[in-house]
């Protein structure tokens, strides 16, 4: 991570490592010959769900392609129909050379991925030889908690009603007190002016039967981040008990 406070407990740090501005041109102008891959989460979710430009992840895309650089994707809190489609690559045409995955993947149980094509896994085969194994790699309950919870995603269409869900949701947090909600299917930041202001929000949502939390990097905006099948009435009841603490604190 590019915080210090995250990350000066595990220095010393793998040397080679740039953290560039997200949706920046200066990222797209560091790409050469020399780099390895690029990093980046597809929506950013714990910066308070800020998404790319289109235009911005084709060029990444572009310049990777061009310097022979690996785009790797992080889609841990965007992917399984969180915004709206299976994968929120989707949204912007382009597709990663390795996509990582976690969270929904496993229905609850626990379990992450990445996904790459033939030619790049099988660079783990060897150089050293096993040395990219795992004692609980392919756990089968996980898996299999996992392929149940994807079967139902996919069968089921849990997704293609997010985004109907997404604006409801944003129709319905109307306050003074909130700067403004963004949004990345049922990813989503409600911004107040502090953290303070926020976290006695979140304290008294919390005390009336809603769960939240705050962002590690936009500690100043609440979390809602609902199961897909959340339902039109919960929607309702939810926002109404946001909007009943903001009334009365």
């Amino acid at each position: 991570m590019g915080s210090e406070y995250w990350r000066n407990a595990f220095r010393p740090l793998l040397p080679g490592i740039l953290h560039l501005q997200y949706n920046s041109q200066q990222l797209i102008d560091e790409i050469d010959g020399n780099t390895a891959c690029v990093i980046l989460e597809t929506v950013q979710a714990e910066a308070g769900i800020l998404a790319p430009s289109a235009e911005w992840l084709r060029a990444v895309r572009k310049k990777c392609t061009e310097t022979g650089t690996l785009l790797i994707l992080d889609e841990i809190q965007t992917g399984f129909g969180r915004t709206g489609k299976l994968w929120g690559f989707e949204h912007f045409n382009v597709i990663p050379d390795i996509l990582l995955l976690g969270k929904a993947l496993g229905g609850g149980m626990p379990l992450g991925a990445f996904i790459a094509d033939k030619n790049l896994m099988l660079q783990l085969a060897d150089n050293p030889v096993l040395g990219h194994i795992t004692t609980f790699g392919g756990h089968p309950v996980c898996c299999t908690a996992g392929f149940a919870a994807m079967k139902a995603l996919v069968d089921e269409k849990m997704y293609e009603q997010v985004q109907q869900k997404e604006q409801l949701f944003i129709s319905l947090l109307q306050h003074e007190a909130i700067k403004t909600v963004r949004s990345f299917g049922l990813l989503m930041a409600v911004e107040f002016d502090s953290f303070e202001t926020n976290k006695k929000v979140i304290d008294a949502v919390i005390e009336k039967g809603a769960i939240t939390d705050w962002f590690l990097f936009a500690s100043h905006c609440l979390r809602i981040c609902p199961p897909l099948t959340i339902s039109e009435a919960e929607i309702k009841k939810a926002c109404k008990i946001v909007l009943n603490v903001l009334e009365g604190r």
